[in-house]
């Protein structure tokens, strides 16, 4: 009998997911390319740049920036929001 590939090991919580990769490539200082993203996920590139407005910016309510490097690369990086002052 062939057993389904989708079998979870009791020590499955110790796992990363991939959008925690992703999150944590997104709060390095010099950020994340698509091509980062692409290359430690797996993913195609139409799917990051979905996972990036659909769950970062929408569902997670984290500000996302996009800036064009020196080295004419486009780069994805999570900011932090300042503080509130009132």
């Amino acid at each position: 009998m062939k057993k389904s590939g989708r079998h979870k090991e009791s020590g499955s919580r110790d796992q990363i997911s991939k959008a925690d990769i992703i999150l944590k490539k997104l709060r390095l200082v010099r950020g994340v390319t698509i091509a980062q993203i692409v290359e430690a996920t797996g993913w195609q590139a139409h799917s990051v740049r979905g996972f990036l407005s659909a769950v970062v910016r929408k569902k997670l309510g984290l500000d996302l920036v996009s800036e064009v490097g020196k080295d004419g690369l486009r780069r994805y990086r999570i900011v932090e929001r300042d503080s509130e002052t009132a």
